[in-house]
């Protein structure tokens, strides 16, 4: 299903691109976003400050109540992707996630790594990045090889900018990786398409074009070796009530695993 090219990328650069893997739920996930965008869940949030220009949504854990979501996230075929690309024995849904920026957005997606933001540790972890536009300059730019960094990247507050945790000393902080010439890669992407990225990679994306607007739908999923991990504060997504302890397999109710 896949070449050795792609899983050696994946296990050795944190990175695979994947051409029309999510192509049949195309029009599927367009409707799911435009759902997501008139009923927002708990958890959505506009990310412009004041004076910003545009609009930039996201919301996430939503595939239980849009099936749109759900049947993107239970499809055999991106579950056995995501297998082949972690070398792992099982895939867990963790949750999904939209991203949208208005055409004319000016405000890029912060560089960042996922990793630090969730209760979950462990090498096999996945993210499926998926435009539904056209996407050259407003794509996923990611930094080759930033999951082997000995330290994770300081979680911040995209409003803000403020730490997300207390104890900043344990992480580095956020780098520039323009101006610092780090290896960063990026593709042009058809709607459909998905790049693959580890919870560990840093990762970014530049404001959408004056005249096209920019949606996006990510679902990150969990290999064999990932547990669940305590962290110095709330966590996003917090999963409140969670009940899970330190070195724990996610509960399956909350997180369930997907046949391929």
């Amino acid at each position: 299903m896949l070449s050795q090219a792609t899983i050696d990328s994946f296990q050795n650069d944190g990175i695979a691109f994947l051409p029309g893997l999510f192509k049949e739920h195309l029009d599927s996930l367009r409707m799911g976003v435009q759902k997501n965008i008139e009923e927002p869940g708990p958890y959505a949030a506009e990310n412009l400050n004041e004076g910003e220009i545009g609009r930039f949504f996201d919301d996430y854990c939503n595939w239980q109540r849009i099936n749109e979501f759900r049947n993107a996230a239970f499809d055999k075929n991106i579950a056995k992707a995501a297998a082949l690309l972690m070398q792992s024995t099982t895939v867990q849904l963790f949750h999904d996630h939209v991203l949208v920026k208005a055409a004319g957005t000016l405000k890029p997606t912060p560089w960042h790594t996922d990793g630090p933001y969730y209760f979950v540790k462990g090498k096999k972890t996945l993210s499926f990045w998926v435009p539904l536009d056209p996407v050259k300059k407003a794509t996923l730019r990611m930094v080759t090889g930033s999951h082997k960094w000995p330290k994770p990247v300081l979680p911040t507050k995209w409003l803000s900018n403020e730490n997300f945790y207390p104890n900043a000393d344990e992480y580095l902080p956020v780098p520039d990786p323009d101006k610092e010439q780090m290896d960063i890669r990026e593709f042009d992407m058809k709607p459909g398409d998905a790049v693959a990225f580890n919870f560990d990679i840093l990762h970014g994306a530049r404001g959408a074009a004056a005249d096209q607007q920019r949606r996006a739908f990510s679902l990150r999923l969990l290999g064999d070796d990932t547990r669940y991990t305590e962290r110095p504060g709330p966590t996003s997504p917090p999963f409140p009530n969670h009940k899970m302890v330190e070195g724990q397999v996610l509960r399956t109710d909350w997180f369930p695993f997907i046949d391929f």
